[in-house]
């Protein structure tokens, strides 16, 4: 069957050939060949008719996620050695097969080369999100490849993607199970335990992404109250008692997240007594509170996930930072990150700063933060520098 040939315009091809991986829809001239359904391979060319890549077409603005600037077949074959290439990357970063850790990213995207494909692993369970219908057609070669590459560190798979496929898509979407059950859903993270719910959890079931940065919090935890708002279940809370804090509060207005964070709790420590689960607002919460906390972390949800929203978003964690800050102990430490993709660095800490100066306190950065490295991020494709954060001491 003759493929599919997407030519853009004249000029638009500069992106590709600096390999970022998105073709936007704004960018085609025309479509050669049969029209191409949603998830279909096609295959982009300049306006001279030179190949620049093959990807995934799907309806919106991007228009097709590139897999391969080669001219390379997608097949069984494209799938197990992309898949091998991320799995080899963790056995490296000393995370596959570690004693201590067991949770986390084994594929991510477009910084693994498989834009619209995250799998995210649990003590020997996978838990997929597809994030295209190109990467749903594919399944079951995405599936039988991670069994094949990770052999018996593997125990199950599940596909968790109703809320991440197009929701215009016409597929049927259900979250199931595509082998091996829950015989235990208990990991470990430095040495820690946690329960995860992967079935009706956030995400995956886990922020796996802030592995490092809770990590930084147990060593500045010492002696503190801590604060942990937006704080699911508990993770960062968990990290402050292992780090000896004085207390740890987490906040979060789901009463489900707040059970679970007691559970992860109790999971690690005898003293129970050291921590409160609280269910509340966290900007009600924050305007009531006295201010004995000397450490806080702020890791909400993101409140931009499109630009058409980032002016309001920058102004709901300006107004969220400048309250952590006004309440704050002297010489309190505040961890302030952002996730949204749209909030770029700049303006994660042009926000940061414009709320310091509304809070009246002298604010030094003490640490930069980002995603660990089993979320590998594309030099070509910035956009999958996500996670922002700020260690700050506040005086």
């Amino acid at each position: 069957m003759k493929s599919t040939r997407i030519i853009l315009k004249s000029g638009k091809d500069q992106s590709l050939r600096k390999y970022h991986p998105w073709v936007f829809s704004g960018a085609i001239k025309k479509i050669k060949g049969n029209t191409p359904a949603e998830g279909d391979i096609v295959e982009v060319y300049d306006n001279k008719d030179e190949f620049l890549g093959k990807g995934h077409y799907q309806k919106g603005t991007i228009a097709i996620r590139i897999l391969s600037f080669k001219e390379v077949a997608i097949d069984s074959i494209f799938w197990k050695t992309k898949i091998e290439e991320a799995c080899n990357l963790r056995k490296m970063l000393g995370l596959l097969h570690s004693t201590e850790t067991n949770v986390f990213r084994l594929i991510n995207a477009e910084g693994d080369g498989l834009p619209g494909l995250i799998v995210d692993y649990y003590n020997g369970f996978g838990v997929i999100q597809l994030h295209s219908v190109g990467m749903y057609r594919n399944l079951a070669f995405i599936a039988e490849a991670i069994k094949e590459t990770l052999g018996e560190s593997l125990t199950g798979l599940y596909n968790k993607s109703v809320l991440t496929l197009p929701y215009k898509a016409d597929i049927e979407k259900e979250n199931y199970y595509l082998y091996g059950d829950v015989s235990g859903n208990e990991v470990k993270e430095h040495d820690l335990l946690f329960k995860v719910n992967w079935e009706e959890g956030q995400k995956t079931g886990f922020y796996v992404d802030q592995r490092e940065n809770r990590y930084m919090v147990k060593q500045l935890a010492k002696d503190r109250k801590v604060l942990n708002l937006f704080g699911y279940t508990g993770g960062f809370s968990v990290y402050a008692l292992a780090g000896d804090c004085e207390r740890v509060d987490t906040l979060d207005s789901s009463a489900k997240a707040i059970e679970l964070a007691d559970q992860n709790v109790e999971l690690n420590f005898t003293e129970k007594h050291k921590h409160k689960g609280i269910v509340a607002d966290a900007f009600s919460f924050l305007k009531e509170m006295k201010d004995d906390y000397g450490l806080i972390v702020l890791d909400p949800p993101a409140f931009a996930k499109h630009n058409n929203v980032l002016s309001n978003a920058l102004q709901g964690y300006k107004r969220l930072n400048r309250l952590a800050m006004e309440k704050i102990a002297q010489g309190g430490v505040l961890f302030t990150f952002s996730c949204s993709q749209v909030v770029s660095t700049e303006n994660f800490r042009k926000m940061v700063f414009a709320a310091s100066a509304s809070a009246g306190r002298n604010v030094k950065v003490l640490y930069q933060l980002t995603q660990p490295a089993d979320h590998p991020i594309s030099i070509f494709h910035p956009e999958g520098e996500y996670l922002k954060g700020l260690v700050l001491q506040i005086n």
